[in-house]
């Protein structure tokens, strides 16, 4: 028997429960994990509160991410004692995720903890970290360099935005942050490597299909009119990873940026990431992210607490990292 948070549907209304559960009800899966630490973030908080569509049948344990210690593995790619990081690929949404003290899962989800990063480190950087990595190293294969100009973050302030606001200092690029609360988090986006800080407002204003350009590249998480005005001001050549929805699905755009221009989009998926890409960039954040990175606002909770953070974290109550320690 382990522990885990079980979220169930009751007449419509999702109710989150910590229950005793039998390995025997895992579902299936090559590797067996004891579980370290999962993280708590706002497609979480969704699912655990019911108000976001996340979970696609229940009985579901939450956490989009997690870090542990294999067990049992059926995989020769793993054995017992290896370290894991676990982000994406559904769990928590239509499999099991890694709030819960055990997980099986299929070993192709899998990559190894980076020798040096420990569980909770691998967790503060997370689903969103990776997301982030993969963003910024698009941006070089596109080869978008320091010396080309400014590169432009959007959407800033949030879990993808702040670590590459992080990475891209660190790898030596001038960053603009934009973020909607520019007087808030002015500050420490300055701390974690921002040249300058803009207001979001500036990029919700209706944009023409070409206007000056100002950016060498830029990373994009939010999508719809802010990433149609953020294609109409990159520079010739320029380009954007794009890997945010939260603005909506639709692109105001026109054809002008991709043909006038040469401007390429890039999108970036973490699950749909090949394995290889995926260690590659998990090695590159534990060699890229300053010792600062991880003293940043970290509050370490335990399992007992989520449901009450979860209501917290969709209210816009808690700022920083979350992560669980199992």
């Amino acid at each position: 028997m382990f522990k885990a948070l079980v979220l169930n549907q009751e007449e419509k209304k999702t109710i989150a429960a910590i229950q005793q559960v039998e390995e025997s009800q895992l579902p299936e899966g090559d590797v067996l994990i004891d579980v370290d630490y999962s993280s708590l973030n706002f497609k979480d908080g969704l699912a655990i509160t019911g108000k976001g569509k996340i979970v696609r049948q229940f009985p579901m344990v939450p956490g989009i991410d997690l870090s542990g210690t294999v067990t049992e593995s059926s995989d020769d790619r793993y054995k017992a004692g290896d370290k894991v990081v676990l982000t994406g690929w559904g769990v928590g949404e239509g499999h099991w995720g890694g709030m819960a003290e055990k997980a099986r899962l299929k070993a192709d989800w899998l990559v190894p903890q980076p020798e040096g990063l420990s569980g909770k480190q691998a967790m503060m950087i997370g689903t969103a970290g990776l997301t982030a990595m993969l963003c910024v190293q698009a941006l070089v294969d596109a080869g978008i360099k320091p010396e080309h100009g400014e590169v432009l973050v959007t959407g800033a302030s949030g879990g993808v935005g702040s670590v590459a606001v992080t990475l891209l200092s660190q790898l030596g690029y001038q960053v603009a942050a934009v973020t909607g609360r520019a007087e808030a988090n002015g500050e420490l986006l300055k701390q974690l490597g921002a040249a300058r800080i803009i207001e979001r407002s500036e990029f919700e204003e209706p944009s023409r299909p070409l206007e000056k350009q100002i950016w060498a590249g830029a990373v994009d998480t939010v999508g719809s009119k802010v990433l149609a005005k953020v294609l109409a001001q990159v520079d010739y050549n320029g380009a954007v990873a794009a890997c945010g929805l939260a603005g909506g699905f639709d692109l105001p755009t026109t054809v002008m940026p991709f043909i006038l221009r040469n401007v390429s989009l890039l999108g970036v998926d973490s699950v749909m990431c090949p394995f290889e890409k995926r260690q590659q960039a998990w090695k590159r954040l534990n060699e890229l992210l300053p010792a600062s990175f991880y003293e940043q606002a970290c509050r370490e909770v335990q399992l007992e607490e989520v449901a009450e953070c979860a209501e917290a974290i969709t209210n816009g109550q808690i700022t920083g990292r979350v992560v669980i320690k199992l």
